[in-house]
C-alpha cells in the first residue's frame, strides 16, 4: 500500500486535502478514488493513518482518514550517525540507507577532507534536500518515526558538543583496535564516520581525546558510503532488531 508523509495535523475520521507534493506522487502512481493508502506525519511518533481516496482532481486529492494505528518499526538500539559530508550521491545514499537500517539521528559534519563545503543558503538548500531524502526513505521502508536531521557542524564543534554524551561513541577507523564483538552491549550509540579519504590523523586523535573509541571493521579499507552502513548493519545485527 502506498505511504505518504503529510506535514500537517492528522485527525481520524476527517477529510484531508493532500499537499501538492503528495498530489503529484498520487498522480504519478495513477491512484484513483476508492484506492487505499497510508499517511503519517511523525508526530506523535509510531502512528499511521489508513486512508481512502475520495476524489482526484488536476491539482487536488482528497482523502478520508481512518482510525490511527500504533505501529512501531523502530529498533531497540537507538543509533546516531555523525557523518563527514561526502560528495555527490554518496551522502544521499548514506542518508537513504541509514533510514532504512534504523538510524535515529543524522549529524552532518564539515571535516578537513570534506570536498563539499556548505554554508549559508547553500547549506540550507542541501539540508532541505537531505530532509526530503529522509522522508522518502521513511515512506518506502515503513518507518512512522522520522529520524532527526541536525544542522551542519564542524567536527571540532561536534566533538565538544558530544563530549559528555551518555551513549557509546564509536569512531570508524582503519587503524582502530576495538571490535564490536569485544564491546559491551549499549542501548544507544553514536557512530562517527569520515568523508572520502576518512578523517585526518589529527581529527582521529582529537576524537580519541574527546572520549571516542576507534572501531575497526575488518582488514579491508571501506568507502565512506560503505563504512557507516556496514557498521550500522553490524550493530543492528548484534544489539538491535536484525
Amino acid at each position: 500500500m502506498p505511504r505518504f508523509f503529510v506535514d500537517q495535523p492528522l485527525i481520524a475520521g476527517t477529510e484531508l486535502n493532500l499537499p501538492d507534493a503528495v498530489v503529484r506522487h498520487v498522480q504519478v502512481l495513477r491512484l484513483n478514488a476508492g484506492d487505499a493508502l497510508t499517511v503519517f506525519n511523525g508526530s506523535p511518533p509510531d502512528l499511521e493513518y489508513p486512508a481512502r481516496i475520495l476524489a482526484v482532481g488536476k491539482r487536488e486529492v482528497r482523502v478520508q482518514l481512518d482510525a490511527a494505528l500504533a505501529v512501531s518499526r523502530e529498533s531497540p538500539l537507538r543509533l546516531g550517525l555523525a557523518q563527514g559530508i561526502s560528495s555527490g550521491e554518496r551522502m544521499d545514499f548514506t542518508l537513504q540507507k541509514g533510514v532504512e537500517m534504523g538510524v535515529n539521528v543524522f549529524q552532518p559534519l564539515a571535516t578537513q577532507r570534506s570536498i563539499v563545503r556548505l554554508s549559508g543558503e547553500r547549506a540550507d538548500k542541501r539540508l532541505a534536500r537531505w530532509r526530503d531524502i529522509i522522508l522518502s526513505a521513511c515512506e518506502q521502508c515503513g518507518r512512522n518515526t522520522v529520524p532527526e536531521l541536525r544542522p551542519i557542524l564542524s567536527l571540532d564543534a561536534w566533538l565538544a558538543e558530544s563530549a559528555n554524551l551518555p551513549e557509546a561513541r564509536l569512531m570508524l577507523s582503519p587503524l582502530g583496535s576495538a571490535r564490536l564483538a569485544e564491546l559491551p552491549a549499549p542501548t544507544a550509540a553514536w557512530l562517527l564516520a569520515g568523508p572520502e579519504g576518512g578523517l585526518s590523523d589529527a581529527e582521529e586523535q582529537a576524537a580519541l581525546r574527546a572520549g571516542w573509541t576507534a572501531l575497526k571493521l575488518g582488514p579491508r579499507i571501506l568507502r565512506t558510503e560503505t563504512a557507516a552502513l556496514a557498521a550500522v548493519a553490524a550493530m543492528q545485527q548484534r544489539w538491535g532488531d536484525y
